[in-house]
């Protein structure tokens, strides 16, 4: 049961990161006919929660690409922790 919960999370949690990714492009490239948005990228900042915070508001030049990727370390920890748990 514990088995499925997990995997239920992760791939919620790879579903919202997609989406995320996917609104940062359009807004940051202006894909599809829209406008420009300066703040496409404010769904991935609580998705990296707590590395985002880490980090000096992103500031830097790789401050953005970290902002991209914490997402992705999250979701790997949370796939550790369904091996480590889940399996015993």
């Amino acid at each position: 049961m514990a088995y499925r919960l997990y995997q239920l999370v992760i791939w919620a949690y790879a579903a919202g990161y997609l989406f995320a990714l996917t609104v940062f492009a359009v807004g940051t490239w202006g894909l599809m006919g829209a406008e420009r948005d300066p703040l496409a990228g404010v769904f991935l900042l609580p998705l990296g929660l707590p590395w985002t915070l880490l980090w000096d508001n992103g500031e830097g030049p790789h401050g953005p690409w970290l902002a991209l990727t914490a997402p992705l370390g999250n979701l790997l920890l949370i796939g550790a922790v369904r091996r480590t748990f889940a399996a015993g």
